[in-house]
């Protein structure tokens, strides 16, 4: 038997990735996997990062990972501003450092968005200002000929398993930011309903995975006394509740 624990969209908080982390050291896990987006937001990116580096795990960068190490700083929105500001050099050339896809011995391929485009969700597409379920044909489109057993995604922050043909393809959602809005495709949110920390659990035993997705408490409300000190009410309210909007 295999087990591989999957995180991912972290967006620098540290208290929920300690929960998260503790979680899993309470579990046999083989092999830990994060796929992306470690640091960008009001909260801890430089203690997030310290953290990170530290481990034995698997990481892959992330579309604000990117953004952070390859975007005009000027042009950044306020959680890359943010995170930039307060980041080290170190910080900044392990995230530059890190690759943007991975596969696995066992044909479990690792990427943040898509295989080809870590700005793009693969099992969701948006629809009047929410996410939901993408089609077949939609997800087909968005994989253009990438295969593997297993696809191991973030970016939407929703915890998903979807099975296309052989493919299994799981999102283990966000560990860090249970909710947010985003202008691109177009206007949208998303919601996970609750502040807990996510992220999954893949077994492989008999010739068959089986997945678990896994949301952990954690003293969210230092989180979002920490959005607040930086004036990021929108952050605030999503780490509190889970939602945009009280």
């Amino acid at each position: 038997m295999k087990t591989i624990a999957a995180i991912a969209d972290i967006h620098g908080n540290i208290l929920a990735l300690e929960a998260v982390a503790a979680d899993m050291k309470r579990r046999d896990i083989d092999i830990v996997v994060n796929l992306g987006d470690h640091l960008s937001g009001p909260l801890w990116p430089g203690e997030t990062a310290e953290f990170l580096m530290q481990q034995q795990w698997i990481q892959i960068s992330g579309n604000h990972d990117r953004h952070l190490v390859s975007q005009d700083p000027n042009t950044h929105g306020l959680s890359d501003a943010y995170a930039f500001k307060v980041m080290n050099k170190t910080e900044k050339e392990w995230l530059r450092e890190l690759p943007v896809t991975v596969k696995l011995d066992d044909n479990v391929l690792l990427f943040h968005g898509t295989p080809s485009n870590d700005s793009e969700y693969l099992p969701e597409s948006v629809e009047h200002g929410r996410v939901r379920l993408a089609s077949q044909d939609e997800i087909k489109r968005r994989l253009n000929g990438s295969t593997a057993s297993v696809m191991l995604c973030g970016h939407s922050h929703v915890q998903r398993v979807v099975k296309h043909g052989s493919i299994l393809i799981v999102n283990p959602g966000s560990v860090g930011l249970p909710a947010y809005e985003d202008t691109s495709p177009e206007y949208h949110v998303v919601e996970s309903g609750s502040p807990d920390a996510r992220y999954a659990m893949l077994k492989y035993d008999e010739d068959k995975w089986s997945v678990e997705l896994i949301s952990v408490p954690y003293d969210f409300q230092k989180a979002v006394d920490q959005a607040k000190k930086n004036n990021r009410a929108d952050w605030a309210i999503a780490l509190e509740t889970g939602y945009m909007k009280r």
